[in-house]
């Protein structure tokens, strides 16, 4: 026995046979799937973020002379590339309204007995944004030999620079969901064994976005005065958001396995975080990241923080459903995973 545990370790071996046992297969194909997670986080966040530029960006027009506001609805309305969607209202309370409802992201007020327009701006909704509109209108204000005067009606917290700490505390709260099914996967492996393992595992995950619900907002909020807004809606939306992609993550797990960790990484980090609207709001982004943002939890967790924070909740409604769907699919699919495993084909009998 001693000579052929010799001769299996001995010099003769080739290097081949030393790969083989180093770098098992799996182990190789994992590798590559990490490979190509990061080429994907590369590409997704070179391709949404290299070359920003205004999409069909909602705002209101409105003078106390309608030609003047339909002249000026004209020519917003017909600019290049389509930057802007200009729609006329009947007066600036209207325009107001509308920006702090979410409607449109901005608005610009004609006075048709001077030279000189105001341009209403919304800095909570992000300062990618707002900059993005006033460069727009002033190019085409001043082709006319008209100036603007900005005036932000909802502008962001002096700690929240450029309205990114929503978005810094959504992500947060994404990767923190996301590593907690993670290590519940790896303490005790990826798929549940039976329901009962399932729903503790939820248990867990739902006390653990209670907790990181809670603690986010009071740092983001009253610890560093970074971001305004109800703590108990945020505590809301940071329980829901961690718990939804906790979820998703155990769905995936539940399905592939320890490569489910890999594909929540994909949903939520390569393809969530750069279409979130965090850096860039939607209508900054190429089509694919704006099309698929608002449907992914980084986009709706950071649309549904802005809301909360500076919008006093309006349009918040339908990112939390959203919200709600992915924590409670991901939920059922946990729960299905876990009864299928259990019923898993007979063992065959003995003889």
């Amino acid at each position: 026995m001693a000579q052929t545990a010799q001769a299996h370790d001995g010099p003769h071996r080739s290097f081949l046979d030393e790969l083989k046992d180093a770098v098992s297969v799996r182990a190789a194909l994992l590798v590559l799937g990490v490979l190509a997670l990061q080429l994907g986080f590369i590409t997704s966040y070179i391709g949404a973020f290299h070359q920003p530029r205004p999409h069909r960006v909602p705002l209101a027009v409105t003078s106390p002379d309608t030609q003047v506001a339909d002249e000026a609805l004209y020519r917003l309305g017909r600019l290049p590339g389509d930057p802007l969607e200009p729609r006329t209202v009947a007066d600036e309370t209207a325009a107001r309204r509308q920006i702090t409802e979410r409607e449109v992201d901005g608005a610009l007020v004609m006075d048709p007995r001077g030279t000189t327009d105001r341009l209403l701006v919304a800095g909570g909704g992000g300062g990618a944004l707002r900059q993005a509109i006033t460069e727009v209108v002033t190019k085409v204000e001043k082709s006319q030999n008209r100036t603007v005067r900005v005036v932000d009606v909802v502008p962001g917290a002096v700690g929240d620079a450029r309205g990114l700490s929503s978005f810094y505390l959504v992500v947060g709260w994404c990767v923190g969901g996301c590593l907690c099914a993670a290590i519940l996967a790896i303490s005790a492996g990826a798929r549940p064994a039976n329901a009962a393992r399932a729903f503790i595992r939820l248990g867990v995950l739902l006390l653990y976005s209670i907790t990181a619900g809670l603690l986010g907002t009071v740092i983001a909020g009253p610890a560093l005065d970074a971001l305004p807004g109800s703590v108990r809606a945020l505590w809301g939306l940071g329980t829901l958001l961690v718990f939804a992609v906790g979820a998703i993550t155990l769905a995936l797990q539940g399905l592939a396995g320890v490569i489910g960790i890999g594909l929540a990484i994909l949903l939520v980090v390569v393809l969530g975080n750069p279409s979130a609207g965090g850096a860039y709001p939607y209508p900054l982004l190429p089509s694919f990241w704006r099309a698929i943002g608002p449907a992914l939890p980084p986009g709706a967790g950071t649309y549904a923080a802005r809301s909360i924070a500076y919008f006093r909740g309006n349009g918040a409604g339908g990112p939390m459903v959203v919200l709600a769907a992915w924590a409670v699919g991901g939920a059922v699919i946990t729960f299905a995973c876990a009864a299928l495993r259990r019923r898993g084909p007979a063992p065959a009998p003995p003889g």
